[in-house]
């Protein structure tokens, strides 16, 4: 897996990098060697973020969480991924070389992945209208949503808009890969 760490505010030290590298190499073996983890690790003024996206063919995972301590966040990552290719372990299989997922669900300290239910509870049809994105902005405002879906007039293509944690926006475009 090919480690890249980005630091913003930050000069991320040789003993982070190494203890980066320890925790994701546990996930080695669930991935191929064309696996990209991209650690972005940002630090305000009373807390310190990691973020950890590791992308593989086309299955992503990530995880972010912010602590006093760059290392609490860090371990908080880890977890929080670990328990995400827990659940989806029914689909890596497939993926993944076999046995492999097997040996990491058994080092994990016995932790049993729960059978989750999806259910859709509500289906909601509505025109999608051309819009430029600042527009797109201002109507998923103006009903109060947290995204908003919409065609996008420059591209042609079915984007949405969503409102960040950190109260910017985010734009989501589908990709060819």
């Amino acid at each position: 897996m090919k480690i890249t760490m980005i630091g913003r505010k930050v000069t991320l030290r040789d003993n982070f990098k190494e203890r980066v590298e320890k925790k994701l190499s546990k996930f080695n073996r669930m991935f191929d060697e064309n696996a990209d983890a991209k650690v972005t690790v940002t630090v305000e003024r009373n807390h310190q973020t990691v973020e950890v996206t590791i992308r593989n063919g086309g299955m992503v995972y990530r995880a972010e969480s912010s602590a006093k301590e760059m290392n609490e966040a860090l371990d908080a990552v880890v977890d929080v991924l670990g328990g995400q290719i827990r659940k989806n372990k029914c689909r890596l299989e497939k993926k993944l070389r076999s046995g492999a997922l097997n040996e990491f669900l058994a080092a994990d300290e016995g932790a049993e992945p729960e059978e989750e239910v999806y259910q859709v509870v509500r289906t909601k049809r509505f025109p999608v209208k051309p819009l430029a994105v600042e527009e797109a902005i201002l109507e998923m405002n103006m009903v109060g949503h947290q995204f908003y879906m919409f065609r996008n007039v420059d591209t042609n293509e079915i984007n949405v808009v969503y409102v960040r944690r950190d109260g910017n926006y985010g734009l989501l475009e589908p990709d060819a890969d």
